[in-house]
């Protein structure tokens, strides 16, 4: 058993987004069946996963980039990490608001996590989360938070007391919300968001006490609620989480309040339904749009306002120049234009929802035989990819895209077969975990493993839908596998390398992962790099330029390499906004 904490270190908060994010997997298809409001669209347990999982990969990263091991990091990176993470991977209304109740708790945490610090955090979070929301209603989520907050307020100088306290009064709020909400008690089943909230808070009773507590919400007599899953004949059945039914609530009594058979979403129904809608529901509007938004505190504001007259389901969170806005309009293109005026909006994601019998379904057309799903760093590559055909996630800075940003991309490719190219060695394993998620769902899915985006290039050009899918697979994987790749890198700080000591400042040639050469300038370095590569022989170079890179470095290293190789050609490529200033690549 890890030693328990006597506040929220870095180490505490690493152990509790890993919890959580167990706990969420254990419960994501309970609390998937019982999302009754307003629509019964069942994936409120995996968007708040997908939320958590972006989090807990964030405090990994940090930790990962801890290179001594001696200390942890500082508290502060690491509830900051987890706030960042959850903002911009978070997934529908849920997990919008989850990642604002986690800044919420981190912009207190990151001065201390003693029983204090934390009472302050749990009412930082329910106020922040709150404001958050265009239209607040309770017996949600929202409700949730508040009453745990509440439940945790006092003189108590004991952390253990604090988190239990916050914990019940969570459960206790859960059990009541079909009170609050009448679509709720008419279908005997509590708020799905406020059920996953309940169990990220038990997570957190796991971290400081060492023992998992009772799970579900909980029931006048203090027991854990029955919760429906299942329809039987237009009847509600319920599946004991422990303890006895909510109050009132008889099995096989219950009408099925739009749950279709098996207690989970009919194939086709939309994301998330908006925690602010009518209580009723109704048709709606006809698109969901998401996008992550860089922008000031005045330019959101007034984006608020414009968003909230274009339509309902408002969620926008985030601050600090960076905000993730969540909206359901009849005019997609007009909610991002205002987010255009509003800064820079990017990771933009619209679905076209259509009416049928009172819920909203996505539209889709058959899907096509073969997509390839490629991970890009920056802007100018998904260009490029998405000319050849590709769907493209885009891999900024500190930000690498979790397994479900993954998933959902091979959804919209809408393909029977796909050709997955994440283009980074760091994204095996969520590749593979999204790769395997698709497959369940009837996908034939392929990993190549490319780990460099030159690696991507070379498989899509090879890349031949009309031939049969093994042997694209294998073409494609032999022409990533005979590109060496290379990137150029900034040190941040001094440190020991392959290539000797580095200091801040100095420019990094990394050739297949490893640092190769220490520099003082991009030019003189990267024409050491391509001299190194190219004395292995090569046929073609390929370069990307970074942002703020010069045209004329690019002419001037095919110039180079044309002097030194006659019989190699060059291309070069804009990489738009990415980590490194030069991508290299040699087949």
């Amino acid at each position: 058993m890890p030693q328990l904490p006597d506040d929220l270190d870095a180490v505490a908060v690493r152990r509790w987004c890993s919890l959580a994010l167990e706990a969420l997997g254990r419960e994501r298809a309970e609390i998937d069946a019982i999302n009754v409001y307003p629509i019964a669209d069942g994936d409120t347990g995996t968007n708040l996963y997908l939320t958590v999982e972006s989090a807990a990969a964030a405090v990994e990263a940090v930790f990962a980039a801890h290179e001594t091991g001696a200390t942890a990091p500082a508290t502060a990176d690491a509830v900051r990490a987890m706030a960042h993470g959850a903002l911009i991977g978070a997934r529908g209304n849920s997990g919008t608001i989850l990642a604002q109740l986690l800044r919420g708790m981190a912009g207190v945490l990151a001065d201390g996590g003693d029983a204090a610090h934390l009472r302050l955090a749990l009412t930082s979070a329910a106020d922040a989360a709150r404001q958050a929301v265009a239209h607040p209603v309770e017996g949600t989520v929202l409700t949730v938070a508040a009453e745990a907050a509440q439940a945790a307020r006092g003189e108590d100088p004991d952390l253990r007391t604090v988190v239990t306290a916050a914990y019940e009064g969570a459960r206790a709020a859960l059990a009541r919300t079909p009170e609050q909400l009448a679509v709720l008690g008419r279908a005997g089943v509590v708020d799905a968001g406020g059920r996953g909230l309940v169990a990220v808070l038990g997570a957190l009773v796991e971290t400081v006490t060492g023992q998992a507590p009772v799970r579900g919400p909980r029931t006048a007599s203090g027991n854990a609620a029955k919760t429906p899953v299942t329809v039987d004949g237009g009847s509600v059945v319920g599946l004991p989480v422990g303890g006895t039914p909510v109050e009132g609530v008889t099995e096989g009594s219950l009408p099925a309040a739009g749950l279709p058979a098996a207690g989970l979403p009919a194939a086709g129904l939309s994301a998330e339904g908006p925690l602010d809608c009518p209580e009723d529901g109704g048709a709606g509007p006809a698109f969901e749009v998401i996008y992550l938004l860089e922008a000031g505190d005045e330019q959101v504001a007034r984006l608020r306002t414009r968003l909230d007259a274009l339509g309902d389901s408002l969620v926008v969170v985030g601050g600090d120049g960076l905000w993730h806005v969540h909206v359901h309009v009849d005019d997609a293109g007009a909610a991002v234009e205002a987010g255009v005026e509003a800064g820079r909006p990017y990771r933009i994601r619209i679905t076209h929802f259509a009416t049928e019998s009172g819920h909203d379904v996505r539209v889709q057309a058959e899907p096509a035989q073969r997509a390839v799903v490629v991970v890009v760093p920056g802007d100018g590559l998904a260009g490029l990819c998405t000319e050849a055909g590709a769907t493209t996630v885009i891999a900024r800075p500190g930000e690498p895209p979790a397994s479900g940003e993954l998933v959902d991309a091979i959804r919209r490719a809408h393909a029977r077969e796909v050709v997955l190219l994440p283009n980074d060695a760091a994204l095996r394993h969520t590749a593979a975990a999204a790769a395997e998620q698709a497959r369940t769902e009837g996908v034939r899915v392929a990993l190549v493993p490319t780990r460099a985006a030159v690696q991507g290039i070379a498989a899509l050009a090879v890349h031949e839908p009309d031939r049969g899918f093994d042997e694209d697979v294998v073409a494609m994987t032999a022409a990533a596998g005979a590109t060496r790749y290379a990137e150029l890198a900034v040190a941040e700080r001094q440190s020991w390398t392959m290539a000797g000591i580095c200091q801040a400042g100095d420019i990094l040639g990394l050739i297949d992962g490893d640092v190769a050469v220490i520099g003082s300038d991009v030019p003189h370095t990267a024409r050491t790099v391509l001299d190194r590569m190219l004395a292995a022989g090569g046929e073609l170079v390929t370069l990307v330029l970074g942002e703020d890179v010069p045209d004329s470095l690019a002419d001037a290293l095919e110039e180079h390499v044309r002097e030194g190789h006659l019989a190699v050609d060059t291309v070069v490529y804009r990489g738009g906004h990415q980590r490194a200033p030069l991508l290299i690549g040699v087949e």
